[in-house]
């Protein structure tokens, strides 16, 4: 299974980007589905992820601001960022629960913000 993550760049405080992450290969079932940044010497946090249905769960930093969604017959998990502000500036990677066992990492995308 490979996750391929796009949609990265370089925005101004207050601008929007749109990430996605298509997932590719072999599996029964691609369960929960999330995004996770970090930025260096931090560890890695959860931004947002989703379920199968569509159920979302958000980090409180970006509730309000960001909305997670999946196309289930595309395999593709999305991430709008809207409103960005200069904290939000990280890597950006997405994550799939796969199988209900097995968890994949993309290869991350990287999301500036700066005036």
């Amino acid at each position: 299974v490979q996750l391929q993550a796009s949609g990265g760049g370089l925005v101004r405080p207050g601008n929007s980007l749109r990430l996605s992450c298509v997932a590719s290969g072999t599996f029964v079932s691609l369960d929960i589905m999330g995004w996770y940044r970090q930025t260096p010497g931090k560890q890695r946090e959860l931004v947002a992820a989703v379920s199968t249905r569509g159920s979302p769960n958000y980090a409180d930093s970006v509730k309000g601001r960001f909305t997670i969604s999946r196309d289930n017959a595309k395999n593709t998990v999305y991430l709008q960022m809207n409103n960005l502000k200069s904290e939000d500036a990280a890597v950006h990677y997405c994550n799939a629960l796969v199988n209900l066992r097995d968890m994949y990492w993309g290869q991350g995308t990287e999301v500036t913000v700066s005036s």
